[in-house]
């Protein structure tokens, strides 16, 4: 994983180097290039549980005011709806007499189909809508789009507001989109 970590370093610094070299001399082009990085990682033995209850169970002993446990407790449940910006795929949109029903039999295909996705079904007069997943990049959710496609040939990126996704213990990396400059072929 350094050795990951360094070559990626090492070929960025590279690119600004050249970079730097070819602004004075040209004209340049900014290309969308992917990326990988690690993900995040969780210790999920920890999640949920107090610090503290932990410590205190290895003979560790901590003194600590009531009101701290309640505040910090307060603040956890205050925040546990709060979202973010990021994508969903809408693989469902329509207003016909039959949207309704056929927005739970799309919300259930794609639940049988892929069972880890949160799902979300809607209505704002007069469409019914469902939206699936969580994504806080968009090329996260293109990459869910690439699978969905063969079943919803319709489905397409929305921009909202998500609730916090879980981090996903099977990927060990991420893959993002970047900006790259490179020199504009020459004429």
């Amino acid at each position: 994983m350094k050795k990951l970590l360094i070559l990626i370093s090492g070929l960025c610094a590279l690119s600004i180097c050249r970079l730097g070299a070819q602004e004075s001399s040209g004209a340049m082009i900014a290309v969308d290039s992917v990326i990988y990085r690690p993900a995040a990682t969780v210790d999920e033995s920890l999640v949920g549980k107090s610090i503290f209850y932990i410590l205190a169970g290895s003979g560790v002993s901590v003194s600590q005011d009531a009101a701290v446990s309640s505040a910090m407790q307060g603040h956890i449940s205050s925040n546990s709806s709060r979202k973010i910006n990021g994508y969903r795929i809408r693989i469902f949109f329509d207003n016909k007499k039959s949207s309704r029903n056929d927005s739970e039999v799309a919300l259930r295909r794609f639940q049988a189909a892929f069972p880890g996705v949160t799902t979300y079904r809607t209505f704002t007069s007069p469409f019914f809508k469902v939206a699936v997943g969580d994504f806080r990049t968009k090329s996260e959710a293109s990459a869910m789009l690439k699978k969905v496609k063969g079943m919803f040939p319709a489905a397409f990126i929305i921009k909202e507001q998500i609730n916090y996704p879980t981090v996903d213990k099977e990927h060990s990396y991420v893959t993002d989109t970047v900006k790259v400059y490179r020199p504009a072929p020459e004429v």
